[in-house]
């Protein structure tokens, strides 16, 4: 008779007092162990195969030792980039004694946390009962004295709010009123404004043109000017004809003789 077992995550063929070992377990040494995860039963022929494991049935263990298995050696190395890892690792083991192998029967037990889970519920409503009744109706009243007391905390901040929007409201009121103020004071002093820019137009119209004729005689005298240079200039070249031609007839003179 052998079954095959589930245990850590690793399957093994077990028989009745046979010796394994398998990844270390939580149980101490000399205590008994239950596997459920039974995956196949092979009975004088009778086969049973789980889907995927098989109710109600178990095997039954003894830890024996916790032990260490052979040093592994783990060595990486990249050429040329002077990178050398070594690192050594031995596994732990337990060393499992196969007591008994069972179809049925198998009952699970309350893990040690669930039980612990339990337990305390149970003190905490011990503890609610010892209280006497007094206590307890008092709550509801110190619930309402609460509730009154932040609805008071919350109105007064509201009244400081509607306070302080009426301040607000208050200068804004007095700037707008200045404004409408200063507005009827400007509108006031325009038409004097505007009666200093007819008087300064009417005085403009009554002078009289003075810079207009300061302009025409300006204009005369270049004119008289220029006509004078251009005598005196043609009478300079005229007197110069005049000797060219005297100067020549006298040389002709005195060729002539």
């Amino acid at each position: 008779m052998y079954a095959i077992v589930e245990i850590a995550g690793q399957q093994f063929k077990v028989e009745k007092g046979k010796k394994i070992f398998v990844h270390l377990l939580d149980e101490e040494e000399g205590k008994k162990v239950d596997f459920e995860k039974v995956l196949l039963i092979d009975n004088d022929g009778k086969i049973i195969i789980g889907e995927p494991h098989i109710t109600g049935a178990y095997i039954e263990g003894k830890v024996l030792e916790h032990t260490k298995g052979d040093k592994v050696i783990v060595f990486k190395k990249k050429r040329r980039k002077g990178y050398k890892v070594k690192k050594g690792h031995r596994q732990q083991f337990s060393q499992v004694e196969i007591l008994s192998i069972n179809e049925k029967g198998f009952e699970k037990k309350p893990a040690k946390a669930e039980a612990r889970k339990e337990e305390k519920p149970k003190a905490t409503a011990t503890k609610t009962t010892d209280k006497p009744a007094e206590a307890v109706a008092k709550k509801p009243a110190a619930q309402k004295t609460a509730a009154k007391a932040s609805a008071t905390k919350k109105s007064t901040p509201a009244k400081k709010t509607a306070a302080v929007k009426e301040e607000k409201t208050t200068p804004a009121t007095l700037t707008k009123s200045k404004k409408s103020a200063d507005a009827k004071a400007t509108g006031q002093k325009k038409p004097a404004v505007k009666k200093a820019t007819e008087a300064k137009k009417a005085s403009a119209e009554k002078k009289p043109a003075a810079p207009k004729k300061a302009t025409v005689k300006t204009s005369e005298k270049k004119t008289t000017a220029a006509k004078k240079t251009t005598a005196s200039g043609k009478t300079g070249a005229e007197k110069n004809k005049t000797a060219t031609r005297a100067k020549g007839d006298a040389d002709k003179k005195k060729d002539k003789e």
